[in-house]
């Protein structure tokens, strides 16, 4: 009964993945864009400054580009994600950091991978980063219909499925993100938010201030992993 007890109250940590933990600012994201780009430029025919505006435009008014591709082109989301993450090359590319990881084993509770990529994408991420198995399960991008629609993050109803699905309670779950309206939905549902910093901190260009100030909706601003068991009530 004290077992059971303990792991009722125990965390659950639901992870990103690019940018929270491995360097995708290097590794993935610059040929993601030129991918997309690419894709947008050949099924929809428009240059490369139209298919650019066209993402800006849909990143901004959807939170992701794929979901106005899809709303208003028609656009195969399975084949578009097919296409764009095969990125040949990226495995010499990938990095983490090796405390990162150490802090991830020891960390105690349930943990969950939560990605807005491709199932086979993230498979292929965290198998040459070597902690695959340090997560209990991936729940990617595919897992995120509702309805006959896609809904990836920052969709709070999402979310809110991903935890009835896992049984879980809202309240004894922990977002570790680098994207701030993610952890915005995040919150508003009732789970707890960490912001993760290190390797998207490095890789913008956005003034210092910026990184320093902490919005309400985040529990704790985070450079490291480590500090997850130390700081997170």
């Amino acid at each position: 009964m004290k077992d059971a007890a303990a792991k009722a109250g125990a965390r659950v940590w639901l992870f990103d993945l690019d940018d929270t933990l491995h360097d995708a600012s290097t590794a993935s994201l610059p040929g993601l864009h030129v991918s997309f780009g690419e894709y947008i430029q050949n099924h929809l025919q428009l240059t490369q400054d139209e298919s650019d505006a066209l993402r800006r435009k849909y990143w901004q008014r959807y939170g992701a580009t794929l979901l106005g591709l899809v709303k208003h082109h028609g656009v195969d989301a399975a084949h578009f994600l097919h296409h764009t993450h095969l990125l040949p090359g990226l495995e010499s590319t990938l990095r983490g950091h090796a405390h990162d990881f150490v802090a991830l084993r020891r960390l105690r509770g349930r943990k969950f991978i939560l990605t807005n990529a491709p199932r086979a994408y993230a498979e292929r991420v965290l198998g040459t980063l070597g902690i695959r198995r340090l997560f209990d399960a991936v729940i990617s991008i595919e897992d995120m219909h509702m309805f006959g629609q896609l809904r990836p993050k920052p969709d709070a109803r999402m979310l809110r499925m991903v935890l009835a699905r896992l049984r879980l309670r809202a309240e004894r779950c922990v977002l570790v993100e680098d994207t701030l309206v993610h952890q915005k939905a995040a919150r508003r549902i009732g789970m707890k938010t960490v912001w993760m910093q290190r390797w998207s901190r490095a890789a913008k260009a956005a003034p210092a201030l910026r990184w320093s100030r902490q919005p309400a909706y985040v529990d704790v601003q985070a450079r490291s992993l480590a500090v997850l068991r130390r700081r997170v009530p």
